[in-house]
């Protein structure tokens, strides 16, 4: 749930690539023992942000 709401503010819902850092980013923030939707849809904000901002490859 918390990755269809953080993909939802992308176009098109994010494509694969996005998505799959996305939720490999709340995979992490899971395994650290952030588990409610909140602190899991905070993460994938942050994860967004990273996006984002990263520097495009050529």
């Amino acid at each position: 749930m918390a990755l269809d709401e953080v993909c939802a503010e992308l176009p098109n819902g994010g494509d694969h690539e996005s998505r799959r850092y996305v939720a490999e980013q709340l995979i992490q923030a899971a395994r650290e023992g952030k588990v409610t939707l909140g602190e899991l849809t905070s993460a994938g904000r942050r994860a967004l942000v990273y996006l984002k901002n990263a520097p495009k490859s050529a």
